[in-house]
Order: structure tokens, then C-alpha cells, then sequence
């Protein structure tokens, strides 16, 4: 066991390096966080939205991993990184707009979500 190991335990605890290892770590885990690439193109009719799909596990499904959400039934998104962070952005999308609907009677626009 080496001797830093106490120092990853707090956030705020300097290893005798100058090291914060919590620091480190969280970085690492978001470089590595999925390693998609996701693009996408708008037209003046239409849009076009691509992924890479990878399934993480031999055991899950490949139908079942998706990188696009829909929000409103003319509003979707693409997000790539952790699935499970990913799930609580679009959760709050799918908040803000539902609120939006509810306060003024309509669905929100495009312009209007992508400042909210």
C-alpha cells in the first residue's frame, strides 16, 4: 500500500506531492466517460443527428442503448458521457419544457429552450 494512500479520502487534503487525488480522479473519470462522438447538422427543413453506439456490455441488449432522447414531441437531443448523467440532464429538459407548456399554454420554441 503506498504511503498517499490517506490523502484520497478528502477533497480538500493535499498529498505531500501537492497532489489533490480526488481532483485527479474525477478528471479521469470524465475523459474516459464514454468516448462517443456525436454530430449534428441543421438545414433549413430538416436536420440530421449522428452517433457512435457502443454497447458496454455483451449482456445488454443493443436495441435498448440510445444517445438520442426526444423532449417534446418536435424537440430532441443527443448527449453522449455517462448514460446515467445523461438521464438526469434530459429529465430536466423534459421538466422545463413540461413546465414551459403548463405557465403559458403552448410548447416552448427552440430559441426559448436553448437559453433555458
Amino acid at each position: 500500500m503506498s504511503r498517499d494512500s490517506n490523502y484520497d479520502h478528502h477533497i480538500s487534503i493535499f498529498s505531500p506531492q501537492g497532489r489533490l487525488y480526488q481532483m485527479e480522479y474525477a478528471f479521469k473519470a470524465a475523459s474516459s466517460a464514454s468516448g462517443l462522438t456525436g454530430i449534428s447538422v441543421r438545414g433549413k427543413n430538416s436536420c440530421c443527428v449522428v452517433t457512435q453506439k457502443k454497447v458496454p456490455d455483451r449482456l445488454m441488449d443493443p436495441k435498448s442503448i440510445s444517445h438520442i432522447f426526444s423532449i417534446t414531441p418536435k424537440i430532441g437531443c443527443l448527449a453522449t458521457g455517462m448514460i446515467a448523467d445523461c438521464k438526469a440532464q434530459i429529465q430536466r429538459a423534459r421538466y422545463e419544457a413540461a413546465d414551459f407548456k403548463f405557465k403559458y399554454g403552448y410548447n416552448i420554441p427552440v430559441h426559448i429552450f436553448s437559453i433555458t
